[in-house]
């Protein structure tokens, strides 16, 4: 029997609705994907305003579930269950999607699933035609969040290293916003560097000695300093020197943990997730690498990568399957770690056989 889901996320700047379906066993199949971004209107103040972001989210929520269902070719009495993001992230953002999601669980009567975000990234790669066996590494880097994981399964998740300041993407947003680039400022880096000579700056690579955990906080202070010592304004070529050595310097940083990483667990299969994984350098970076090591990269499409909701729909196939759904008083959580054994949950029922 196949099962449709529908999802919803808003835990930061993007409003997204997707539909899937799933038998017993097996990957899930897309039917649709939505994504109304907030680009355009948090543009001007160089970052995400998160009581704009929460009335975005609720103006445009309704209408994109409705083309969501629209777009699968289905009405809401094909419905098996609604999955929702319930952390982390911004609190108002997320209450905004989780009241929603609950509204409509409760007047089409569905069951109800609270899906971290975190654990939508790592689900992710199930969406695309290749996917990895378990157990695998996955390296989910964004703007909030610079982990890696070792997974041995579904909701399977084994924390081994993580940012200890700043998260890649914070940094490459910072340093865009000193070089007076557009936001969202790592896109935009991204797109100069690959004009530019990666060698012409030196900046640092810290803790590249201990474990498995990062920092990029003083990454940012070096890109400051450095840049205070060159004449302004900057001329285009420099300015793509620039962006290409600080970007280098995330990406080789990043390759070198999670190097060390597969070599401690002995595995041989990566995923490369997370919003900063749409990033062309480091995709290209780390496929050059696992070609030249001899082991398997699992990149997710670009669009899979940023904040959507068919990550989220995919997360909710386990918890569906496993007939564990949420009531009604679930709420939402700004800080929520991946570890199923110690989420604070609400009260939980079980599936009616």
């Amino acid at each position: 029997m196949t099962t449709y889901l529908l999802a919803l996320e808003s835990s930061c700047d993007e409003t997204a609705a997707s539909v899937i379906s799933f038998e017993q066993e097996g990957p899930p199949t897309l039917r649709s994907s939505l994504v109304a971004s907030q680009v355009e209107i948090h543009a001007r103040y160089g970052g995400v305003v998160p009581e704009i972001a929460s009335r975005a989210h609720l103006e445009v929520a309704l209408p994109l579930i409705q083309d969501a269902l629209l777009e699968a070719g289905l009405q809401r009495k094909d419905l098996s269950a609604i999955a929702v993001t319930r952390g982390p992230g911004l609190i108002g953002a997320l209450l905004v999607g989780l009241q929603i999601a609950k509204s409509i669980a409760f007047a089409w009567k569905l069951p109800l699933i609270g899906v971290n975000h975190l654990a939508g990234h790592l689900e992710a790669v199930f969406l695309e035609a290749s996917y990895p066996s378990f157990p695998f590494l996955a390296l989910l880097v964004s703007g909030g969040h610079t982990t890696i994981y070792r997974v041995d399964g579904h909701e399977q998740y084994k924390h081994l290293g993580s940012t200890r300041d700043d998260a890649a993407g914070e940094a490459f947003d910072k340093a865009a916003k000193m070089l007076g680039l557009g936001y969202p400022g790592g896109v935009y880096i991204d797109r100069l560097a690959q004009q530019g000579d990666a060698r012409r700056f030196s900046f640092p690579r810290a803790m590249l000695k201990q474990g498995l955990d990062f920092s990029f906080s003083g990454l940012k202070t070096a890109c400051r300093t450095e840049l205070a010592s060159l004449e302004q304004p900057l001329d285009d070529q420099t300015l793509a020197d620039f962006c290409a050595s600080y970007q280098e310097a995330i990406v080789d940083v990043l390759w070198q943990k999670v190097e060390r990483a597969l070599e401690q667990e002995g595995l041989d299969q990566l995923v490369l997730t997370g919003g900063v994984a749409a990033n062309s350098r480091l995709r290209a970076f780390f496929q050059q690498r696992c070609d030249e090591t001899q082991r398997k990269l699992f990149l997710p499409s670009k669009r899979f990568c940023t904040d959507n909701a068919a990550m989220i729909a995919a997360a909710a196939v386990t918890p569906f399957r496993q007939g564990r759904f949420e009531s009604l008083d679930l709420n939402a959580t700004g800080k929520l770690p991946l570890d199923p054994n110690a989420l604070p949950r609400g009260p939980r029922r079980r599936k009616k056989n």
